[in-house]
Parts: structure tokens; sequence; C-alpha cells
């Protein structure tokens, strides 16, 4: 087992060893992971914050040991609190690191860091106030940054900058916290999700007070939420079929 660590400020994780394949998450600054299949030009990692899967170029990464592996999954992370940070590394270069970035890293990859950092678990009502940060950002399939950033991408990260951790789909993040009866029930911080007509969970948002919502669709936007769904401001007609509301913290 090989196992790697990202020394550069945001890389594509794809479905499939090639760049033309789909996007389906990103990989941050400072995040490690173990390598499951190493081919010429690819690597197939599993990310250690989440377990997600997917391909990277291996001119994107760098190696690390088991122990050292060991060591970073140990340390409780130190992420990067500002939507642009700057990294300085041996060479006196500067390598960008957007928001949600693990700062912990630079103590293996020879970095300076002196910016915002932030560090355990922040009150409930904290949540609402991370999500703002990311208003106006564009969808983006895969995306986890404020440059782009997809509707369960928006949720895992907000949630990860308050110390608490989610999968990184939908569907997969529908499956944890407490399922609640009524959306009366809801709390600002507590997580809608939504499905097509097959009943697949598809999409997600994070509850506001008074029955708003904010999610990422077309941008990260703040929406209506009744008992049927999220009722786009703009288009006048609901975008998104509610299916349940769950509470994680």
């Amino acid at each position: 087992m090989q196992y790697g660590i990202c020394h550069l400020s945001i890389i594509p994780l794809r479905n499939e060893p090639q760049h033309t394949s789909e996007l389906c998450s990103q990989v941050l600054y400072g995040d490690h992971f173990k390598v499951l299949e190493k081919r010429k030009h690819w690597s197939k990692i599993r990310l250690a914050y989440d377990n997600f899967e997917g391909w990277v170029d291996n001119t994107q990464y760098t190696i690390i040991d088991q122990l050292t592996y060991q060591s970073i999954h140990k340390q409780k992370p130190k992420l990067s609190g500002d939507l642009v940070e700057f990294i300085y590394d041996e060479k006196h270069s500067l390598i960008p690191v957007t928001l949600g970035s693990n700062i912990s890293a630079t103590a293996y990859l020879s970095g300076n860091f002196d910016g915002e950092l932030l560090e355990g678990k922040q009150p409930k009502d904290n949540i609402i106030p991370t999500a703002l940060n990311y208003i106006n950002s564009p969808f983006l399939w895969g995306g986890k940054t404020p440059f782009g950033i997809d509707s369960s991408g928006l949720t895992q990260m907000v949630y990860k900058l308050n110390g608490y951790s989610l999968m990184r789909t939908a569907s997969q993040q529908s499956t944890q916290g407490e399922a609640l009866s009524f959306i009366e029930e809801s709390e600002a911080g507590d997580l809608a999700f939504f499905d097509d007509d097959e009943g697949n969970i598809i999409h997600v948002g994070i509850m506001m007070e008074d029955n708003y919502i904010i999610h990422s669709y077309g941008k990260v936007r703040i929406d209506r939420i009744d008992h049927t769904g999220i009722f786009n401001t703009d288009t006048r007609t609901h975008s998104h079929k509610l299916r349940v509301i769950k509470k994680i913290i």
C-alpha cells in the first residue's frame, strides 16, 4: 500500500484515469489518502477524510510513507479560514490555498502559513455564517471550493469548517443524522435532502431560519423552502422536491 498527500491548491479527482473524465470531487491542499492502484500516469486513491475514491494525476501529489500518513491522520486538522490564503514553501514561492485546506500538512510539505486557522468543533449557530462565505460561488459538479462547488460539496465543507464530518455525496449524507418528521421541527444548520422522480437523493441544502435554505443550484443561493420543496425565487417555481430533513448536530 502506498500513501500520498496533495501539495497543490486544488486538484481534480476523476471517475476514470484520464483528463477528459468526469470530475467527481476535488482534493485540496493537505488532503492525505491511500493509493489503491498506481499506473504510469494515474493513481486511484481513497481520501482519508471521507473514504471517497477517484483517480488523480501522478504529477499532482507527493508520496508519503505509512508512518507519515498515520501521523497526519491522528492530528486534529487545522483548516484555512479565509477564502484564499498562501503557503510559502522552502523555495520561497507562493502556493494559494482555499477555504478548508488542511494547513497541518505544512509540517510535512516544508511550508509556512501565517493566515487565519480554524480548528475544533464550533457551535451549531456558526453553520449559517460559514455557509454564507460561499454565497454566489458558481455551481461546479464535483467542486468543493468558493470558485466552484456542488450541493453536497457545500454541505460537506461547511460542516468540515465547523469540526463535523459528512460523507461526500448527497445520497451518502442522507444516511447520516436523525430524520425529522416535519419541517417545523428543523433548526438553522439542519440538512434538507431532495430526490428525483425515481426516489434517488440528488440534492442537499442547509436549512436557515424562517423557511429559507442555502444551497448550490447554478450558484450558491438562498431560496424559500416549504413542504413541497425548494421554491426558486427567480423562476417562481419549485426546483427540487423535498424528501427528508436530517439533524446532524
